[in-house]
């Protein structure tokens, strides 16, 4: 196996996820068989428990893992199957060593930073190696900036691996910034000498050196940077801000040929070049797209571009599967109970409720639904935004106006959302959610049945605590709820809809559906869900021009 680590230096949110995975995206389109990891410094076992204000979105993998977001890029770029192995933090570095001394694994030896607590960052990488005999490369990004102080041992350990491994199996990749400074009207060289000189203090030298840079690189600026940070000229490689999507990225870095570039120094320049005709005509759907819809996204953390990043990546894949831009309307659930849904939402072409906890903002999303469900707007609830959907049913067409979830009222008359059974008495909050990929059971003739393909069953990743109450079921699906998927032990409710006789389209699913959407495949949910919005968008215009048509 050969390894590519990618730091970043200067300042924070550079971009070095994306470019991992942009050299992901390159390598597997010359034949290569690639995996990703992330190190992140800090001490939070994980992120599970953070805010989306400090970390934005928690991505959920298969096995159940709360990772980093980025690992939703990994997944997005790349074709590597991900599990808790890769994303590690400290946190999970200094509990593993504390719980080896506490067993007396290390015979009675003093514990150190080194070689104790570098051992178990270098045994992560070691065991994903075992696990994964097949990968050609193995990309790491580490999170922070060099010279942060929480993620020096990090670097030590890779300093190690690589003499462990041979430097010839290593490829170290710099990301750093090439600030431009209008004033001047330059850009400027010296942060990135900078950096560059502070991951050689640390025993490191970087093979390949990226420029983040608001212009392009002109030459000059490379050969300085090349000179004064002791690396070839040509492996000195702008990545420019990307004009429209994400999915610019490899395209960008392709044309200073970092694959080239990586696949020489790892030995591997027998590969081919990347096919990536596929990957740009995707890219050339999302710029110059026939048609457009908007959707209204109404949440809780909808001021934070990160809070719902997979959410709003897979309405982009289904969109340039209908050759359609989605135009996104962000609506803050607490505004609406403030002045309403018509007053705030307007006329759109889908309404969408993302996933989330805690009541803040919670009767402005159950308006949401209320609003889509008696205008026939198509309607998406996605965990929570299933439960919103369900609460609003059992108020509105049940006639159980006191109905609710106690997860935001705990003596509610009608709790059609409630606890899981499973879920009561515990009291950590890390980890401890219905976590990962589990199966559901789909019934026969539903919307959602014919949307999966008319298969039996599917597999779905979901990260929540509370669930549709069994108890009322019934009475839900008597007055027109149409429960369309369980799980096949707990009979826990996965799926909900309303007939197509009574609205175009409208459903709540419990799991996250979002991460499961990658550009070349999408997910059957969303690309139907917006082909529902262009068809109202379609209903809209013609209901505008017979106005016209009638008040002329």
């Amino acid at each position: 196996m050969k390894y590519i680590f990618v730091t970043g230096g200067v300042v924070s949110s550079l971009g070095k996820g994306l470019a991992a995975a942009s050299i992901g995206t390159l390598l597997e389109h010359r034949g290569l068989t690639t995996l990703m990891q992330k190190f992140d410094p800090y001490l939070n076992v994980d992120p599970g428990t953070m805010s989306p204000y400090q970390h934005g979105e928690v991505y959920v993998l298969d096995d159940g893992a709360e990772t980093d977001l980025d690992l939703g890029h990994y997944e997005r770029f790349t074709s590597g199957v991900l599990s808790r192995m890769n994303n590690m933090t400290s946190g999970q570095v200094f509990d593993a060593v504390i719980k080896k001394e506490r067993r007396g694994d290390y015979l009675g030896k003093t514990v150190q930073f080194i070689p104790h607590v570098t051992d178990e960052i270098k045994s992560r990488m070691h065991q994903v190696t075992v696990d994964n005999p097949d990968t050609d490369v193995l990309i790491t990004e580490i999170g922070g900036t060099v010279g942060d102080m929480e993620g020096l041992l990090f670097i030590e350990a890779l300093r190690q691996f690589a003499l462990e491994v041979g430097k010839e199996n290593v490829c170290f990749i710099h990301v750093t910034l090439l600030p431009y400074i209008k004033a001047a009207g330059e850009a400027k060289t010296k942060p990135t000498q900078q950096s560059v000189a502070k991951l050689r203090e640390l025993g490191i030298q970087p093979d390949i050196i990226i420029c983040r840079t608001e212009t392009d690189l002109d030459e000059e600026n490379r050969k300085k940077i090349a000179m004064f940070c002791n690396v070839e000229r040509k492996n000195v490689v702008a990545f420019r801000d990307v004009a429209h999507t994400i999915y610019e990225c490899p395209l960008d870095l392709r044309r200073d040929k970092i694959d080239r570039l990586v696949v020489d120094k790892l030995g591997l320049g027998h590969t081919p070049s990347p096919a990536l005709e596929e990957w740009e005509r995707f890219v050339q759907r999302v710029i110059h797209p026939k048609h457009k819809v908007t959707i209204a996204v109404a949440g809780k953390y909808i001021e934070l571009q990160d809070a719902y990043k997979s959410i709003y990546e897979s309405l982009i894949h289904a969109g340039a599967h209908h050759d359609t831009k989605v135009q996104i309307v962000r609506v803050e659930a607490e505004a609406i109970e403030d002045h309403g849904a018509k007053a705030v939402i307007g006329d759109v072409d889908g309404i969408l409720v993302p996933g989330g906890f805690g009541d803040r903002g919670i009767e402005g999303k159950i308006l949401a639904a209320k609003y889509a469900r008696e205008n026939r707007i198509p309607f998406f609830g996605i965990c929570l935004g299933m439960q919103i959907a369900t609460i609003e049913f059992a108020r509105n067409v049940c006639g159980l106006k006191q109905a609710n979830s106690t997860e935001f009222d705990k003596v509610t008359k009608y709790p059609v959302i409630c606890l899981q059974e499973e879920q009561k008495g515990i009291e950590d909050m890390g980890a401890t959610m219905r976590l990962g990929s589990s199966e559901s059971i789909l019934f026969t003739g539903t919307k959602a049945a014919d949307l999966y393909g008319n298969i039996e069953r599917i597999h779905e990743r979901h990260r929540h605590r509370y669930e549709a109450n069994v108890n009322y079921l019934d009475r839900l699906q008597a007055a027109g709820l149409v429960i369309s998927a369980l799980t096949q032990s707990e009979k826990l409710t996965e799926i909900v809809e309303l007939p197509q006789d009574q609205h175009p389209w409208f459903m709540g699913v419990q799991f996250h559906p979002e991460f499961k959407s990658t550009p070349w495949a999408g997910h059957p949910l969303f690309t139907s869900y917006v082909k529902a919005a262009l068809e109202q968008h379609a209903r809209q215009h013609q209901s505008a021009n017979a106005a016209v048509k009638v008040a002329a």
